[in-house]
């Protein structure tokens, strides 16, 4: 049986041994594609990030969004992605004049950050810098959570294929998947569905997100800023996660499995 070709995907052959002396067998398997995407934003480069080539568009607003070099979708003006020679994407972005000015402090501040990536006390206070509460509310009982859950598993098209990516998904009040986005990384797969939903004209304040992930802090950050009501992970919480979470009125579920989960 051939298997058709999945977006953000490559076919790569393999020979697989056993533990219990088996003969070796040739095979192809898909890899998830892993690739640099400089980001430039009016004609700044910005930040070069790892990521799945796919979704492009929704990637660059949703990275606007979650850095708040925008408040809205309507100063997001156009994104244009290309294949570069050297090896990877380069990701034009064009904001409206309204975003300039945090583009540029933004950009003047990253040129103090170290390869730690939070080198500096100004660089440690723009990390854990304060959020606006959310002040969206829905009413999300435990069943719709497992309903989503359930089901998200089978609108993972890449990560059917790859088995080595994750997604991250709108989903109502009663539990249905609207949206979803994959990439091989956790924050690339949420950029990408906040401009999704941003592009698809639904408010994330009345939804909720679930994610293949653990609930790091950047997730929390991002989630908040999204001004989500409810954010669902897969996977264990971090402290600073649950602590961020809780300070930001944010109401967080994690280690969501078929029968169980956990409230914090």
């Amino acid at each position: 049986m051939v298997q058709m070709p999945v977006e953000g995907a490559r076919d790569f052959a393999f020979r697989e041994h056993f533990a219990d002396g088996q003969p070796a067998r040739d095979l192809h398997r898909a890899l998830a594609e892993e690739a640099p995407i400089a980001i430039e934003i009016n004609g700044i480069g910005y930040a070069v990030m790892m990521a799945t080539p796919t979704d492009l568009t929704d990637y660059a607003l949703g990275f606007c969004l979650s850095e708040q070099l925008i408040a809205s979708a309507d100063q997001f003006l156009s994104a244009d992605a290309m294949p570069v020679d050297a090896g990877g994407w380069m990701l034009r972005v064009q904001l409206a004049a309204s975003g300039a000015a945090p583009l540029l402090e933004r950009a003047r501040l990253r040129l103090a950050e170290g390869s730690c990536g939070l080198c500096g006390i100004e660089s440690l206070e723009q990390v854990l810098r304060p959020l606006a509460l959310v002040t969206a509310q829905i009413d999300v009982e435990p069943a719709a959570v497992f309903s989503a859950a359930n089901t998200l598993g089978e609108l993972q098209v890449l990560g059917q294929a790859t088995r080595a990516a994750h997604a991250a998904a709108l989903c109502g009040p009663d539990g249905r998947v609207l949206l979803v986005r994959e990439d091989v990384g956790r924050h690339n797969a949420l950029d990408k569905l906040l401009g999704a939903a941003a592009r698809a004209g639904l408010a994330v304040g009345d939804h909720f997100i679930l994610l293949t992930a653990r609930c790091s802090f950047e997730l929390v950050q991002k989630a908040v800023i999204a001004g989500c009501p409810l954010l669902v992970t897969i996977s264990a919480a971090s402290t600073l996660a649950v602590d961020q979470a809780r300070a930001h009125g944010l109401r967080l579920i994690s280690l969501a499995r078929r029968d169980s989960l956990l409230e914090s």
